[in-house]
Formats: structure tokens, sequence, C-alpha cells
């Protein structure tokens, strides 16, 4: 949808609101959360989320911006600590300065991890970047 404004002509600003709100589950395609004030319960769809939803944990809380009723977007914190259940063994000699292999975390996100991390290991991961940070 596209609007032209004459020059000179005033626009109401939109109030946006940003609220902490924590996934408590999942209910078949929407995700539930709680609002950490108010303790109202809302559902977000995938879509509202976005493609974070792949680090996206039971019990972790996120910034929730709306436009009144309306969710505008959903900020996960910019670091998760997640559990790889998923990932090739390393071998004897891997270090820190070798190269990468893919991981799948709890959640099924996959990033690409040092050749000596584990399965079983927890690690921080960036969930802006979706890059490996450090081990946990």
């Amino acid at each position: 949808m596209e609007k032209t404004f004459r020059a000179g002509e005033t626009v109401p600003q939109a109030t946006l609101e940003k609220s902490t709100m924590q996934h408590t589950y999942k209910e078949g395609d929407e995700f539930v959360f709680m609002d950490m004030e108010t303790y109202e319960e809302g559902r977000l769809t995938r879509a509202q989320i976005g493609d974070r939803v792949k680090y996206l944990k039971e019990g972790m809380e996120a910034e929730v911006i709306k436009w009144g009723d309306q969710v505008l977007g959903v900020e996960l914190p910019k670091s998760v600590v997640l559990e790889i259940i998923q990932t090739d063994p390393g071998l004897k000699g891997d270090t820190a300065t070798g190269g990468s292999k893919p991981a799948t975390l709890e959640t099924g996100a996959v990033v690409m991890v040092p050749l000596f991390i584990s399965q079983g290991e927890r690690i921080k991961v960036d969930t802006q970047e979706d890059k490996y940070i450090s081990r946990e």
C-alpha cells in the first residue's frame, strides 16, 4: 500500500510498544508467550516471529514490538546458549584454528562450529549473524 502526502502535510506519529514476553510453549503452528508484566498470554505465528524462530526455546524471553494490537516484530536476545544434538565426532588433533563442521542445535537450527566441538556440548550462538561464539 502506498500513500502520497503533500509538502507541509502532517502525519500522525506511530506509537510502538515494546514488551518483554517469555515463550512458554508451542501449540500447533502457534508459539505461546506470556507478558512478563501483565502475565497475559499471547499467541504468535512463525511469520510474526520471523527467521529467528530457529533459536526460540521454551522459557526464553524476547522483546515483542507492537503497534496497537498488531505485532510488527520479535527481537530475540543477541546470543543464546543451546545444546548440540547432532554433529560429526571430532578427530584427534582437531584444534581451534582448524576448519568447521555443521552442528544441529536443540531448536533445529544448524550452525557451523569448530571441529573440536562435540555432540552434547552447549554453545553460545549469535542469533543475528547465525554464528558460533564460544563453548559454554
